[in-house]
């Protein structure tokens, strides 16, 4: 069956030399953005394969259309770069970031917008790999180069338009990001503030414990209470830029939720059009 959302780092060390095994490092920060990739250079699990938030996981040649700050990239772009990496659809990946999986969910997302079934998420990230005393190289990895042929599931990245025309139909739209930029306080990023009319607030954060996802029954008590009788399939998640959002699809998808869409452009492509209207508080 493979893993398909999380894994512990005890059990991806005992399956570290799989040949069916590609592990993918995608540490990074906003604040320092190449300072996930030169972390990788020094240190990293075993085997690792690097990607880029901006580079290789966004497409921010699109930045500007209404696709906010980390606009979803090409479909043959992604594959692309999953074949310099030497990714086919019969491997087991498992991505990772430094702890609390955000950037790993948005690998994770991309792949199973794919149809990728055999992906998950290192749970507690490389701070726990490490606090696990489990071993780390500083080889950089090159795989031999494949050819992965996949496209997106269009029905599961929605635009700013269908995003308002579910809520219309009363679909759920939860907002990933903290709740005092939910708020509309204390945001850095965004040059306008506040949320989605009709969006609620489920910050990513609320997903963990101790460093690492809240066990699966407690996931699927919250998000089932955030669904007020709705279906995982009537659920979009959205975020600042389309990045943490993933992290609620994958919680939910590890409650057993499947289904949730996610507004690929998010906060940060919402407010594009000045005309859209805004919620505050």
């Amino acid at each position: 069956m493979g893993w398909n959302t999380l894994v512990p780092a005890e059990t991806l060390a005992i399956a570290l030399g799989r040949a069916d095994l590609v592990v993918v490092d995608c540490r990074y920060s906003s604040s320092s953005p190449g300072a996930g990739e030169y972390a990788y250079e020094h240190s990293h699990v075993p085997g690792a394969v690097y990607a880029h938030l901006e580079r290789d996981l966004s497409d921010m040649g699109r930045r500007g259309q209404g696709n906010g700050r980390h606009p979803w990239p090409d479909a043959q772009a992604f594959t692309a770069k999953l074949g310099r990496w030497g990714i086919l659809p019969k491997h087991q990946v498992v991505a990772y970031d430094d702890a609390d999986g955000a950037m790993a969910s948005r690998f994770w997302f991309l792949m199973r917008a794919l149809g990728h079934e055999k992906v998950a998420v290192l749970d507690g990230g490389f701070a726990r790999w490490r606090a696990q005393r489990l071993p780390v190289d500083s080889e950089l990895v090159r795989r031999p180069a494949t050819q992965y042929v996949a496209d997106f599931d269009a029905s599961r990245l929605l635009d700013a338009e269908q995003v308002q025309a579910r809520l219309d139909q009363g679909d759920l739209l939860a907002d990933a990001r903290p709740a005092d930029r939910f708020r509309g306080e204390n945001d850095f990023m965004d040059r306008v503030h506040g949320h989605v009319p009709g969006a609620i607030s489920r910050p990513y954060a609320e997903n963990m414990h101790e460093g690492r996802f809240k066990p699966p029954g407690q996931l699927a008590d919250e998000f089932r209470a955030l669904l007020a009788g709705r279906s995982p399939q009537q659920a979009i998640m959205m975020c600042g830029s389309g990045v943490t959002a993933c992290h609620n699809l994958l919680a939910m998808e590890r409650a057993g939720l499947k289904g949730a869409k996610l507004y690929t452009g998010s906060w940060s492509g919402w407010i594009e059009d000045p005309a859209r209207p805004i919620a505050t508080g």
